[in-house]
């Protein structure tokens, strides 16, 4: 995100690294399952990007780390954003609607956001909170661990996610790896106090339906389903992928109520993306699928080696 809330001003790049706090995760959640890595600060001086790790997964002039929901049923639920450190409240914005970028006004990319300070010049951002949820005000002390908000779709953003920023003396630090943002894979020791891996991408979704779902209700959350009756036209496993890349294969399997293979498809994603979904099925045989529990599992490998998987099923009834 470029925009930070509006009375913040564009801040230079530190040349060095810093001596920064002990940052907690800002996200009450767990990694790969309720919260996802998207993107992270972007490290490369010219028009490209890339993050902390020399990857993919920034955008050009991206100032914060990216950590998102799956989707918009999942954000609903409430995810707490949490203070990474003590600090005292210094901004805050709130009641800015939780519709993405379609409904953000001038000046609200942050969207409903907080702004901490702490010791030594240091201070950090809380943007895309939802609407309603921040419980602080401004001059309020916070302990490291208290809650700012929930994760939400406020202002300038294509998905539900929190974006964390962190600064010291006005200056943008990436907390993966504090040094100097004109080069990336420094390897300066991270700031979170405890680790944070990234496993450079991963299955948001899975799902098993009687045809493609639109991307639009996988986005939301709405393309599961509860059972699918035995002579439907098709059967087909969908997956929901962030940072994907260029040669990834994503590997779709369906097996049946007594274990044996229906289904098994393969594809390697042609381009590197923040977000994408794959889906691949059979049609339905004459006489329609035995009913019983089916199960799908999809499979994400990078250079041979596995990145994530998932699995779902899904009930065949007569019919």
């Amino acid at each position: 995100m470029r925009l930070a809330l509006a009375l913040l001003a564009a801040f230079a790049l530190p040349a060095a690294a810093q001596e920064g706090p002990a940052l907690l995760f800002p996200v009450d959640c767990t990694l790969g399952e309720t919260c996802f890595l998207q993107q992270f600060v972007d490290r490369d001086p010219g028009p490209g990007a890339r993050a902390f790790d020399c990857g993919p997964q920034s955008y050009d002039g991206h100032t914060g780390t990216d950590i998102r929901t799956a989707d918009m049923a999942a954000m609903a639920e409430g995810v707490r954003v949490i203070a990474a450190a003590d600090g005292v409240v210094r901004a805050l914005r709130d009641g800015v609607p939780d519709g993405g970028s379609a409904t953000m006004a001038e000046g609200q990319g942050c969207g409903n956001g907080v702004v901490l300070t702490h010791q030594d010049g240091w201070e950090t951002q809380y943007c895309h909170l939802m609407q309603g949820s921040i419980p602080v005000a401004v001059g309020e002390q916070v302990a490291a661990g208290d809650a700012l908000g929930l994760i939400g779709y406020s202002g300038r953003t294509e998905f539900p996610h929190l974006e964390f920023l962190l600064r010291h003396e006005g200056r943008i630090v990436d907390p993966f790896d504090p040094s100097g943002l004109e080069r990336c894979g420094g390897g300066a020791p991270a700031l979170w106090s405890e680790p944070v891996e990234n496993p450079g991408g991963g299955i948001l979704s899975l799902g098993l339906a009687a045809a493609i779902p639109e991307y639009a209700a996988i986005t939301s959350g709405a393309a599961a389903t509860g059972a699918i009756p035995a002579r439907e036209e098709a059967l087909v496993i969908w997956a929901y992928l962030h940072g994907g890349r260029a040669g990834d294969t994503v590997a779709l399997r369906i097996t049946d109520a007594t274990g044996a293979m229906v289904h098994d498809h393969s594809v390697t994603l042609e381009r590197t993306q923040a977000q994408l979904f794959r889906a691949s099925g059979r049609r339905t045989p004459d006489g329609g699928w035995p009913p019983g529990l089916y199960e799908g599992t999809a499979v994400l490998e990078r250079d041979g080696v596995e990145i994530d998987r998932a699995a779902a099923s899904v009930l065949v009834t007569p019919g």
